[in-house]
């Protein structure tokens, strides 16, 4: 049956596509407005939906991160419908022409910026992730199929619903935005291999789905990366600043990827900044897991292993590790990160600069906190993941990352010889 829907969704997904390809991008745009304006209308209808899916998350165990990601309220309907007026206010990709050259037989050449055609988009329990990735996917003239967990399945049903009419009142095809209704787990294995219906694959969620995904799919990926991110605070950092960007990296949203999970400090502020910041995240309600040295000036800490040096927890949990020198603290991030985020906390230019040319991440911070790894937070309105791969988009994915291109060709009458 899962089989059949995603047969039938994915070929009317594909038509719709062709039409929306050569829609104006002032349609587009009102589109936009119109969805906005009905979450923010519907918003107590999206709460009751959502209210449904919170409280089977906590009945199944959640982690109060995780159950955090799941929630919607007022303010996080709101700040949905904003990031449309956002993708709506800017600039459309789709017909840019990126470059345009004259061949000495008189024929021109341009290479234009064109959609897609099909996105699926496979997340876990984040139901703004909905709206994100329709806007984007709009915006940039692609259809998009959604296939959310079992976790925010009644807030996907009741947003894409939503979204999807307004867009087609709007003006725009019906079939341009549909939910995978389907919550059994072999609909995601038809997905992965739905060549000649999807176009591509963008899997958001933990390292589990973005393994099988990317292992499994017949489909081309766009590989979004697991979030181990790591602040290393340097022996000549302001440690004020150091300690507000360890504190926002680590707790103000602990369950999503860009959220810091392991601290690295120079050994020279064991005795004075090491027990401070220890002490304030351990009252903010964080366990800490350090090494021997750690340890040896606090001794609450609980013993860190091999694998809490590799662990994306999205939890409020943190590891934490002495180094003796930068080039250790490179070392480490090169052996243990996911080449997501990465932030040095320093007030020497040198090694900032060091830092930031040496740390083969998606994203590299000098002196601010990983959290802002973030579509929304660098002025793409939303964004449909974050990138941690090198091939054709690295880091958050805004709306020229969901086309592709291709070449125009002026001729008068040229023939080859």
């Amino acid at each position: 049956m899962f089989e059949q829907e995603i047969r039938i969704k994915g070929q009317k997904a594909r038509k719709a596509s062709r039409l929306l390809a050569g829609v104006s991008a002032s349609l587009k745009d009102s589109a936009l407005l119109l969805m906005a304006d009905s979450l923010v209308r519907e918003t107590e209808k999206i709460i009751e939906a959502n209210g449904i899916d919170v409280q089977r998350g906590i009945d199944k165990g959640l982690s109060k991160a995780l159950v955090d990601r799941l929630l919607l309220n007022p303010q996080r309907i709101q700040d949905m419908a904003q990031g449309l007026k956002e993708v709506a206010a800017l600039p459309d990709p789709v017909g840019e022409v990126d470059s345009m050259w004259q061949r000495p037989n008189g024929i021109q050449i341009g290479k234009i910026r064109v959609p897609m055609g099909v996105i699926g988009i496979i997340y876990e329990a984040r139901p703004n992730v909905t709206v994100d990735a329709a806007g984007l996917c709009l915006k940039s003239g692609n259809a998009v199929l959604l296939r959310g967990s079992s976790e925010a399945i009644n807030s996907n049903k009741i947003i894409s619903k939503i979204i999807a009419d307004a867009a087609f009142k709007a003006g725009l095809p019906r079939d341009i935005i549909q939910l995978v209704e389907s919550t059994d787990r072999e609909a995601v294995n038809v997905m992965l291999k739905a060549n000649g219906i999807i176009d591509v694959l963008i899997p958001r969620g933990g390292a589990g789905l973005i393994r099988a995904v990317v292992e499994n799919a017949t489909v081309p990926v766009i590989e979004t990366g697991v979030g181990n991110c790591h602040v290393y605070v340097d022996e000549l950092a302001d440690l004020k600043m150091a300690e507000d960007i360890v504190i926002n990296s680590k707790c103000h949203r602990p369950g999503v990827c860009n959220a810091m999970e392991t601290l690295l400090i120079h050994s020279s502020l064991a005795d004075s900044f090491l027990p401070v910041v220890l002490d304030r995240l351990k009252g903010l309600g964080v366990e800490l897991r350090g090494d021997e040295r750690v340890k040896k000036y606090v001794g609450w800490v609980k013993d860190a292993t091999e694998e809490d040096w590799y662990t994306e927890y999205l939890d409020m949990i943190l590891a934490v590790k002495l180094v003796d020198s930068m080039d250790e603290a490179i070392e480490h991030i090169y052996t243990y990160g996911t080449k997501h985020s990465e932030s040095i906390v320093t007030k020497d230019y040198s090694r900032a600069m060091r830092f930031l040319k040496e740390i083969d991440s998606s994203a590299v911070y000098v002196n601010a906190s990983t959290r802002f790894t973030d579509g929304h937070q660098f002025g793409f309105g939303a964004e449909i993941g974050i990138s941690t791969q090198k091939l054709h988009a690295r880091g958050p994915m805004g709306l020229k990352e969901l086309t592709t291109y291709k070449y125009i060709i002026y001729g008068n009458g040229q023939i080859r010889s």
